[in-house]
C-alpha cells in the first residue's frame, strides 16, 4: 500500500509505503471519497477523510486507533491545509488493542496498581504538565493554580458522581499549550480510566453518557478541532497503545508492565503523556 502527497496543483511532494494502521483510519479510508491536508505538522501530518480527522505518522510513532504509520516520515514540506491525499486500499492488517478484563477483581487490581503508580513513576524523569500534580509538586505556568480543578475532578471519579466529572473536566479543556493541550489529555485520560474499568453492563449508563456528551459539547468551543477528535476517542475508551497497555497490565496485576507502560506514555509528546498518566490516575481514584 502507497500514500501519495499531493501540493497545491496536485504536485507530488511526497511517496511512502503504510506499514501500519489504526483500526479506526482503516475504516475511514476504506472507500473515502475526500482526503484532504488540515495541519502538516513537523513531523506528521494531520488530514481529515470525509470529514474525520486521521493522522500520518513515521516508523516508530506511537499506535492509535487514527493513525497511519508510513515507512518514511511524512514530508510536510510544500502542503498546506486543503491539499490532497491519495491513500489507495490497504492490504496491511488495522491495529486493534486487545480487549481490557472487565469484572470486579481486574477492576480491583486497576484500582490498587494505579495507587502505586505515582511512588514508581518518581524515578522516572523529571515530570511535565499534570505529571508533577501526579507526584504531588507543584504546577508550572500556565497550569499554575490547576491543582484544584485537577483535585475537584479526582474527587468526582471518587465519588462516581458523573455530574461532578463532567462539571469538573469542563473548565480544565483548552488549557495548556501545544496540539493537544494538558487539560484536555488529563480530561481524557480520567475518563478512559472509566471506561477501562467499566464492569460489563456498566458500559452504557445513562448518566455517564450525558457526562461525556457534555465535554464533547464543550470540547468543540474550548479546544482546537484535532484535540478534540483525539478527547472523544479517549471519553469512548479509545486512546494510544502504551494507554491501552497500561490498563491491561494493572488488571492483571502486573506490576513491572504496568510501569513499563506508563513510562513509555510519558515520552509521548512534550507533556501529553504525562498529563494522560495523570488523568488516568485521577480517574482510577478512590
Amino acid at each position: 500500500m502507497r500514500i501519495t502527497l499531493a501540493g497545491r496543483y496536485n504536485r507530488p511532494v511526497g511517496l511512502a509505503s503504510v506499514i501500519d494502521l489504526g483500526w479506526r483510519a482503516a475504516y475511514l479510508l476504506d472507500g473515502a471519497r475526500s482526503v484532504r491536508v488540515l495541519a502538516p505538522m513537523r513531523a506528521s501530518i494531520y488530514i481529515v477523510v470525509d470529514g474525520e480527522i486521521v493522522w500520518l505518522g513515521g516508523p516508530g510513532d506511537v499506535m492509535h486507533p487514527r493513525a497511519v504509520l508510513l515507512s518514511e516520515p511524512p514530508a510536510p514540506c510544500g502542503l498546506v491545509a486543503g491539499d490532497t491525499v491519495s491513500v489507495p486500499r490497504s492490504a496491511v492488517r488495522a491495529w486493534r488493542p486487545p480487549p481490557i478484563l472487565a469484572d470486579r477483581r481486574a477492576a480491583a487490581a486497576l484500582h490498587r496498581g494505579a495507587g502505586r503508580l505515582a511512588k514508581s513513576m518518581s524515578t522516572v524523569g523529571d515530570p511535565t504538565g499534570f505529571g508533577a500534580w501526579l507526584l504531588g509538586r507543584p504546577l508550572a505556568f500556565p497550569l499554575s493554580g490547576a491543582g484544584k480543578l485537577a483535585h475537584a475532578l479526582a474527587g468526582a471519579f471518587a465519588a462516581h458522581d458523573s455530574l461532578g466529572a463532567a462539571a469538573a473536566a469542563v473548565p480544565l479543556l483548552g488549557l495548556g499549550a501545544g496540539l493537544t493541550p494538558s487539560g484536555d489529555d488529563f480530561v481524557g485520560g480520567a475518563f478512559f480510566a472509566h471506561a477501562a474499568l467499566a464492569q460489563p453492563g456498566e458500559a452504557h449508563d445513562v448518566s455517564w453518557r450525558r457526562a461525556a456528551a457534555t465535554v464533547r459539547s464543550a470540547a468543540s468551543g474550548a479546544t482546537n478541532r484535532i484535540s478534540a477528535a483525539l478527547l472523544g476517542d479517549l471519553v469512548d475508551g479509545h486512546g494510544w497503545s502504551p494507554l491501552h497497555e497500561l490498563a491491561r497490565a494493572l488488571a492483571s496485576d502486573d506490576e513491572l508492565a504496568a510501569v513499563d507502560a506508563a513510562s513509555r506514555l510519558t515520552r509521548l509528546g512534550h507533556s501529553s503523556g504525562w498529563d494522560l498518566l495523570a488523568g488516568f490516575v485521577a480517574g482510577t481514584t478512590r
